[in-house]
């Protein structure tokens, strides 16, 4: 899920049990944590002098803070990413959410559809920022496609892709072209290439033109010009739901760190870049605060699964909230959400490895 923490091996069994209890109550009460409330919650036969020295420990190895002198304690960026990657003890989501989930997100609603869906359940859920990064395009076979002469030199292309989407858009090729040879062009690329993913018949069409026989040559190269622009990669996209959420929450209330988050909300072209990294790696991702590289979100924590259909990584969808999150209910929760939008997306009567046709 995250990359081990060098502190987790170093801590006694003791310490373990303090620091997990401590991170439990802070995220449920948002208040430090002292040790005689610890003495009451953690389980352990010590008395409160014995854990004041366990946390003096833990605070020197940069887990704990103090924010007064006379206060408790509270967890530190790491030692939410301790708690995380090695503390933290699960819920998985109940049945009635999961049947939520799946409900809300059902097969054959239409891709767009479904990723909004899956962004506001998980705002709606948690409470926190849903977010959901759009398939790239070119890994879903279309289906059909028309073009449509709009001006001299300038063409709208219908695509029609397998999931039910439609995609209009409008190129410029090098020269005017006459509706028969629009017609023409459409016809062959429906007849050869329906079914096949876009970078797939980019690809294929260099292929046979290279080979090409002189009477097809002249249709495979218009073929070639209008297809290489109306089936070039769309700009990805990044759908946000419940931003103003985090309005409410109580560690987030410096009015600066909130306009620099909404801001990076507003552009997303940075949220976007930090997904694509999450893609890379397989499974759960937990981004505390600064580990995300962006000053906007050194506040936060982003929690991120990819899903996956027909065995491509086609986005990735997590919840950016709070570092005081219950990382035991969102992280799980992530996760169901990301397979059961996998499965949405999967071809009908498709297994998981079948291409996204």
């Amino acid at each position: 899920m995250s990359r081990p923490s060098s502190a987790t091996s170093t801590l006694t069994p003791r310490a373990r049990q303090l620091l997990r209890t401590l991170i439990s109550r802070y995220i449920s009460d948002g208040e430090p944590v002292g040790s005689q409330t610890l003495a009451r919650h953690a389980g352990l036969d010590v008395s409160p002098a014995t854990i004041r020295n366990i946390l003096g420990d833990l605070e020197e190895q940069g887990l704990l803070s103090s924010p007064h002198t006379s206060a408790g304690r509270v967890p530190t960026a790491q030692g939410y990413r301790v708690f995380v990657d090695s503390l933290v003890q699960m819920r998985p989501p109940g049945e009635q959410e999961v049947t939520r989930l799946r409900s809300e997100l059902a097969s054959g609603s239409g891709t767009q559809h479904l990723l909004g869906n899956a962004s506001e359940m998980l705002s709606a859920m948690t409470h926190f920022v849903g977010m959901v990064s759009a398939p790239r395009r070119e890994q879903f076979a279309f289906r059909h496609i028309d073009f449509v002469p709009l001006e001299p030199q300038r063409i709208l292309a219908i695509l029609v892709f397998a999931d039910h989407e439609v995609q209009n858009r409008v190129i410029v090729p090098r020269r005017a072209y006459r509706p028969d040879e629009l017609e023409r062009v459409a016809n062959y690329l429906n007849a050869h290439f329906a079914g096949r993913p876009l970078a797939e018949i980019r690809t294929r069409l260099l292929q046979e033109l290279r080979s090409a026989q002189a009477e097809m040559e002249q249709l495979l190269a218009h073929s070639v010009e209008l297809a290489g622009e109306a089936l070039a990669p769309a700009e990805d996209d990044v759908l946000l739901s419940g931003q103003t959420r985090l309005m409410g929450v109580q560690d987030l209330s410096d009015l600066d760190r909130l306009r620099e988050l909404f801001e990076l909300f507003a552009s997303k072209r940075e949220i976007l870049q930090l997904l694509e990294r999450t893609i890379q790696a397989p499974g759960m991702r937990v981004f505390i605060g600064e580990e995300t590289g962006l000053v906007p979100l050194q506040d936060v924590s982003l929690v991120t699964a990819p899903y996956v259909a027909g065995g491509q990584v086609l986005g990735v969808l997590g919840v950016i909230g709070p570092k005081r999150m219950a990382y035991d209910r969102v992280i799980p929760l992530v996760q169901t959400a990301a397979e059961v939008l996998g499965e949405a997306l999967r071809p009908p009567g498709g297994n998981e490895d079948d291409p996204v046709a």
